[in-house]
């Protein structure tokens, strides 16, 4: 009976319950069994010191507590003299006791872990809702900006103005702003903090920096916004954590669905991608023009949203549709933003070719833009060839990691005009980099001090994806440009006069815009759009920017050799 009592009490060890477990096993053990059932057989430590033959030398507060233990042994042996010698029907009695005692702590145990259990099942339940209800979200925003995109951004549009408009009612935005600038000059101590850096001064960079962080806000005006982006990145160049912190905002991207609701917004509130878009569509509507195959040859499509829209203007132009060939380059992804698959993008424009009646085929090309040549895009005698590249070459390496090799800039551009393409269609980023960090410094703060400037002016200081578009989107580009180097820096932009001189030595010659598509556009933006929004002409670019500073360029161009029309 004393074994099997034992092995009762085994099953016990995991009870969540230790008095009624561990504890009350040994206190059982010494009460209820003799014999070799007995696993204890203490004695006093002088019993000890006599058989061993000499005292050890423990820690008085060490041999307090062997004390301790050994007296409440004791007391349980001593307890054991006083249990009848028939003490049966004792254990008895305390194993139904002690079995129903364990039977309810058993019990305990299994309802814990199946709440545990359900608890666990529930989270996952509704992680699963809510991420089905996202895909679900972010299919149907694809499906709007993929077939809806001019409807889709005219609203956005007369809703930001609508919100505008209740927000000048609430406040004088231009009294808050004042009031901070009376303060202190945050762009001056930005750039004083960068020059502090630079020249490895720490002491005067931190107490700059603790300044500027007194009085940046994400939430503030324009100034403060952007002084909150540029404290990140200057801190994170100081201490030296520039490029691991970059490769933590590569992994940790936003969602899918927070970047198609930034760049809604973005669309929304300024002209530059519109004005950008419809200038590619512009152009390639007059080289279609009496032609029935076209293939657009595009660096780095990223969600494709402007060549849904050219399917959509093909699909219903005089004369019916013409056959679409698309080879988009996967460029590497160095952002800090989600990108679809080159493949996913595939399936999109196919979806929207069939949706519109449009003749459609679509090949991609996976390697680094400096890879791709004329052998690999299967290029057709009759077919229009267009080549375009929206805002991504500037994250082309402009020098080579060899002394006597050209650039990776100048080899895909060499690349292109050996595709003598019937137009090459190129947008930039204008402003320039440098080759310090403090001349990069200075163009990136030229740079995003007017895009926070027109995010001011267009989107109420509540909304809250513009904290997202800002900080986020924004200030991921910002922090790259000020606290990287080396393959960390992801933007290295020139200005378009730069980039005029580096097609020209590509062997590319430029064609005159044209003044039809010139005049439509400035029409488009002063009817739409902000009247501080620029648009303009200088040396055959058309210019984008805000209160005079151009911040985009576009230009179409051909092979040098091939003749004029």
């Amino acid at each position: 009976m004393d074994t099997v009592l034992e092995e009762i009490f085994v099953e016990d060890l995991t009870n969540p319950f230790l008095e009624h477990g561990m504890l009350g096993q040994s206190v059982f053990n010494v009460i209820a069994c003799k014999g070799v059932d007995l696993l204890n057989h203490p004695e006093r430590y002088k019993q000890w010191q006599n058989n061993n033959g000499h005292q050890s030398t423990l820690d008085p507060a060490f041999s307090k507590g062997v004390d301790a233990v050994g007296a409440f042994l004791r007391g349980m042996e001593e307890a054991r003299m006083f249990l009848p010698n028939d003490n049966s029907s004792r254990r008895d009695e305390l194993v139904n006791c002690m079995s129903r005692e364990s039977s309810s702590h058993c019990g305990v145990k299994k309802r814990y872990n199946r709440d545990k259990h359900q608890d666990e099942v529930s989270r996952a339940s509704k992680a699963v809702k809510m991420m089905e209800q996202e895909e679900i979200g972010v299919h149907k925003m694809f499906n709007e900006m993929m077939f809806h995109s001019y409807e889709v951004c005219i609203t956005s549009m007369d809703n930001l103005r609508i919100s505008m408009a209740t927000e000048s009612k609430k406040n004088n935005r231009k009294s808050i702003s004042n009031k901070t600038r009376d303060v202190v000059d945050l762009r001056t101590l930005l750039v004083l903090c960068a020059q502090a850096v630079a020249a490895n001064n720490h002491m005067c960079a931190h107490e700059l920096l603790k300044q500027i962080k007194k009085h940046a806000s994400a939430s503030g005006d324009a100034t403060q916004r952007l002084a909150q982006c540029f404290a990140k990145g200057l801190e994170a160049r100081l201490l030296g954590t520039g490029s691991h912190l970059w490769q933590l905002l590569i992994t940790e991207r936003p969602s899918v669905m927070e970047f198609l609701q930034a760049y809604k917004l973005y669309l929304a509130a300024g002209s530059f991608i519109k004005v950008a878009v419809t200038y590619l569509i512009m152009i390639v509507m007059h080289a279609m023009i009496g032609k029935s195959k076209l293939h657009i040859v595009d660096y780095g499509p990223r969600f494709g949203f402007h060549l849904a829209g050219l399917l959509r203007v093909l699909a219903s132009r005089e004369g019916g549709p013409p056959e679409v060939k698309v080879t988009a380059i996967g460029c590497s992804n160095l952002r800090s933003c989600p990108t679809e698959r080159t493949e996913d993008i595939g399936m999109l424009l196919s979806k929207c070719a069939r949706e519109f009646g449009l003749p459609f085929k679509f090949h991609a090309i996976m390697m680094k833009s400096e890879k791709v040549c004329i052998e690999d895009l299967k290029t057709n005698d009759d077919e229009v060839l267009v080549v375009n590249d929206l805002f991504n070459f500037s994250t082309l390496m402009d020098e080579s990691v060899f002394f006597d090799h050209p650039s990776p800039r100048d080899i895909v551009l060499n690349n292109i005009r050996n595709m003598r393409p019937n137009v090459f269609i190129q947008s930039i980023v204008n402003y320039s980099c440098g080759s310090s960090f403090l001349s990069r410094f200075r163009g990136a703060l030229f740079y995003y001090t007017a895009l926070f400037d027109m995010l001011d002016a267009t989107i109420p200081r509540e909304n809250q994806l513009r904290v997202l578009l800002e900080q986020g989107f924004l200030g991921h580009g910002a922090l790259n440009a000020i606290a990287c180097e080396g393959v960390d820096l992801m933007d290295h932009p020139e200005k378009y006069k730069q980039w005029q001189v580096r097609n020209q030595r590509a062997g590319l010659r430029q064609l005159p815009l044209k003044p039809h598509i010139v005049k439509e556009l400035k029409e488009k933006v002063k009817q739409n759009y902000h009247n501080e929004f620029l648009i303009s002409e200088d040396g055959q670019w058309l210019l984008q920017g805000w209160t005079g500073h151009v911040l985009f360029a576009h230009s179409t161009w051909v092979a040098e050799d091939v003749p004029s029309k």
